[in-house]
């Protein structure tokens, strides 16, 4: 059983920037598909970037060229860096694995939390 870890996440102002980062057990982290979610206030999961085994990314619209999502297959773990935080980027954040197989995971969520 795979299980991801999230930390880096805390509270920023309007502005300022956070790293995430997603640590994976076990050995099948370089040939999965890494993302990242959030969950704000009020709403619903939504996605935010992703990041192919290959190392094709792909990002949503509202956080483009602000958040860049990456890996580090040697040490199972990836991120998420990101800059010129908005007050709408407060969220819990989660990674998540996954293949084309329908094989997918997810971690337990870190807290960011961005004041105006």
């Amino acid at each position: 059983q795979v299980q991801l870890v999230e930390s880096g996440g805390g509270l920023v102002q309007a502005g300022g920037s956070l790293r995430l980062s997603c640590a994976a057990s076990g050995s099948i982290f370089s040939i999965m598909h890494m993302g990242w979610y959030r969950t704000r206030p009020g709403k619903q999961r939504e996605f935010v970037a992703s990041i192919t085994s290959g190392g094709s990314t792909h990002y949503a619209g509202s956080v483009k060229g602000r958040f860049t999502i990456s890996r580090d297959n040697p040490k199972n773990t990836g991120y998420l860096q990101m800059n010129s935080l908005k007050p709408e980027d407060t969220a819990v954040y989660y990674c998540t694995l996954f293949d084309n197989y329908a094989r997918d995971y997810w971690g337990q969520g870190t807290q960011v939390t961005v004041s105006s």
